[in-house]
């Protein structure tokens, strides 16, 4: 008896000091979390008595809006939304309230220290055709560089690879909050880049050269790429009608033999059937048409990307009914150009009725998307097109407007409180949520900057 309460009195240490260890090891890992992973349910909250930018239909001055269980549960001016009782209420009078802003091209969760390379995993330029590469195998949600993005409105974004490659890999569309990187990740594979805009051409010596040295060359490339992948899903599709069709022998089908499988063939498959959405990225305007040409040839889903210096061809663009990505819109006029053809573009692509998106094509400058916008402002484009760029238009052209982009009951609660008008370089944000949860407003940058300013 004596033995078994010693036994009993060991068991209960072990236990208690394992219970000690689990403890410490919770308590780091929680620690170790990046600024912003919210692990409880979201509460009810009520943004009572701000100006609501609803982005769907219109501005509401003295709003309320409600959100529960991640979404928007209610939205409409103060007199006519009823608050629930257990709701968090806040005053946000005097405050914007905006959906969460969209970035169409990014690099977030690909880099984080430009100049070191065992941070970037940015490209793969062992080939120009690499269309079975997909961002979500390399994407980091601890990334630093998310927080920072975040703090400034930034609730989700197109993540792509770098422009070296004609086909570099599949994009991604993130949210910018999640327990792990398979919460961030709401589509993994959600379009392919095309990109041809001559900086895809290499320019190795002539000992290493084994990749396209100019234009003419990577349409080429490009177009035997699609003649490859059409012809390995006619034979896959020979293969399963043989399959289906072949008599059985003996009570038991004769299979024949299927292809052998080609990752690079069977990724182009997709966009070929026009299932997924190609971006197809061109800056001058025979770059432009030389790809709408392929794009077309092959019966290709497209929006386009960049199209910087084609003002030329504005109206062919508006001819091809589709959106367009523009950006970056701080870029230098060529030297035929007028000072502000770059700046121009957005005003002059919503003239003539071509739906727009605004892109950072950066990691470290996301949190400068609405700036963008704002700086095309002063170029002609009118305001509430300007912040439908960088909301309910991407949102539409990824899909997701179902969703996300503006302030509509049952979308996800993805919610930006700032003290001023979203686009002006200005204006602070004040509050972020993200799936209905309120994100901290730390990151990196407001953590060195309280340490070392004292305060």
């Amino acid at each position: 008896m004596r033995q078994s309460s010693v036994v009993s009195r060991q068991a209960e240490t072990v236990v208690g000091r394992w219970s000690l260890v689990v403890g410490q090891l919770l308590l780091a890992f929680a620690i170790c979390l990046p600024a912003g992973v919210a692990w409880a349910q979201a509460k009810t909250v009520a943004l009572k008595g701000g100006k609501l930018l609803t982005v769907s239909h219109g501005t509401i001055e003295n709003g309320v809006l409600v959100i529960s269980g991640g979404k928007i549960a209610a939205v409409g001016a103060a007199v006519s939304v009823k608050i629930p009782k257990d709701a968090e209420v806040i005053d946000v009078t005097g405050m914007t309230v905006y959906p969460g802003l969209i970035d169409s091209e990014s690099y977030l969760g690909l880099t984080e220290i430009s100049a070191e390379d065992s941070t970037n995993d940015l490209i793969e330029t062992s080939d120009e055709i690499m269309p079975h590469m997909h961002v979500f195998d390399a994407f980091h949600a601890e990334s630093e560089l998310i927080p920072v993005a975040r703090l400034n409105g930034i609730t989700n974004a197109i993540v792509a690879p770098q422009t070296q490659d004609t086909l570099p890999g599949q994009d991604a569309f993130i949210q910018l909050d999640g327990k792990s990187a398979n919460d961030m990740l709401l589509e993994r594979d959600i379009a392919l880049p095309l990109n041809f805009t001559g900086e895809q051409r290499r320019n190795e010596t002539w000992e290493k050269r084994k990749f396209p040295q100019t234009r003419m060359g990577l349409a080429s490339q490009l177009r035997q790429a699609f003649i490859d992948a059409r012809d390995y899903s006619d034979r896959w599709a020979e293969y399963d009608r043989k399959k289906s069709d072949t008599p059985k022998t003996d009570g038991k089908k004769d299979s024949p033999s299927p292809p052998k499988h080609d990752l690079k063939l069977e990724a182009l498959v997709p966009y070929l059937q026009g299932k997924k959405t190609i971006v197809l990225a061109a800056k001058d305007a025979s770059d432009l048409q030389t790809a709408v040409g392929l794009a077309r040839e092959f019966h290709l889903k497209f929006v386009l990307n960049h199209i910087s210096h084609s003002q030329r061809v504005l109206d062919y663009v508006a001819s091809l009914n589709v959106p367009v990505i523009v950006g970056p819109i701080y870029e230098d006029p060529k030297d035929f150009e007028r000072y502000d053809a770059v700046y121009k573009l957005p005003a002059e692509l919503n003239k003539r009725g071509v739906k727009i998106a605004f892109a950072s094509y950066d990691a470290h400058a996301v949190r400068n998307l609405p700036y963008a916008a704002g700086y095309a402002t002063a170029f002609g484009l009118p305001h509430d097109e300007a912040l439908r760029a960088i909301t309910l238009t991407p949102a539409e052209i990824w899909g997701v407007s179902d969703r996300l982009g503006s302030l509509d009951v049952g979308k996800t609660a993805n919610v930006v409180v700032a003290n001023g008008d979203p686009l002006d370089v200005k204006t602070d944000v004040k509050r972020v949520f993200i799936d209905g949860n309120q994100i901290p407003m730390t990151s990196r940058q407001t953590v060195l900057r309280d340490r070392y300013s004292g305060q």
